[in-house]
């Protein structure tokens, strides 16, 4: 191997992500649009989790769980794309595992009513959180250390708007294929597992509910579940679409557009699936601003 090939695959130290408009012309718009989106789901999230945590009515196993660009391209280090990559996974991961673990939430409480103190108690929450935080950690780890030991001796410009496994791969100049492969493979199982879970739970809820003679008890089992399958329909399905689905199949493109979905309007979404819809929550919000209010009076 000669001094030009050796140069040609020495590792990179920054890789320079296009961002999220670099193919589209109102840059200034498209960037206020998604600011105010983000900052939207943001306070919308911090007020969620600060009603759960000030309010003792919603602490119960559903909201315990819960809580748990103006320039085309900007460089970002060897490091911190790493840091980047790792630490999206462990969240992404963590909430597909317990977006399932929240499935069976929903199916104790409707198929088990009486039992639900016992099945939901305290400690089987706490593990429900752990076993999502470790699952996350655990593929994190695996995947960002294997993705990164490839060497990216050709353009280092990455044609995504954040640090995902999926488009570093079209920057290697070593065969990736088998990996690739891999990782489709480990996705089906990461994927398929939790949603088998998801299934089964919803399907025994499904027949309860249609065993139910009132209305009114149909109609609040219909409520409880709806705003979960909600949020489910929309992480799952861009999540299957980004790893379950070879690179060939779909553009850079496609890739920002569904990316969007679980890394900015799902979570944006969350305070209006959880928490308008639901009496507990608006309730506790009244009551939380009625207190702000009367203590600005006095």
């Amino acid at each position: 191997m000669g001094l030009t090939e050796e140069s040609n695959q020495s590792m990179a130290t920054d890789f320079i992500l296009m961002g999220l408009f670099s193919h589209t012309g109102p840059h200034l718009v498209l960037f206020s649009l998604v600011a105010a989106t983000f900052t939207t789901g943001l306070l919308g999230n911090t007020v969620l989790l600060f009603l759960i945590s000030t309010e003792s009515k919603l602490h119960t196993p559903m909201y315990f769980l819960l809580t748990d660009f103006l320039q085309g391209g900007g460089s970002v280090s060897f490091g911190g794309y790493a840091a980047q990559m790792f630490f999206l996974m462990l969240m992404g991961i963590s909430e597909i595992v317990l977006l399932s673990l929240m499935s069976y939430d929903h199916y104790v409480a409707v198929c088990h009513p009486l039992h639900y103190p016992m099945l939901m108690r305290h400690q089987v929450c706490l593990l429900m959180v752990g076993t999502s935080w470790f699952s996350g950690v655990l593929v994190a780890s695996v995947q960002t250390s294997i993705t990164l030991h490839f060497p990216y001796c050709a353009s280092h410009t990455v044609d995504h708007f954040f640090c995902e496994v999926p488009s570093l791969f079209k920057l290697s100049c070593a065969d990736t294929s088998a990996y690739e492969l891999a990782l489709s493979v480990s996705a089906v199982m990461i994927l398929l597992l939790p949603m088998s879970l998801i299934a089964v739970s919803y399907g025994h809820v499904l027949a309860a509910v249609l065993h139910m003679h009132s209305a009114e008890a149909r109609h609040k089992a219909f409520t409880t579940c709806s705003s979960h399958i909600s949020v489910v329909g929309l992480f799952y399905a861009a999540a299957l679409f980004m790893y379950m689905v070879p690179g060939t199949y779909h553009s850079p493109q496609q890739d920002n557009v569904v990316s969007l979905f679980y890394s900015l309007i799902t979570p944006t979404l969350n305070p209006l699936i959880y928490s308008l819809r639901n009496r507990e929550v608006r309730v506790a919000l009244v009551k939380v601003l009625g207190r702000g209010g009367f203590r600005s009076k006095r």
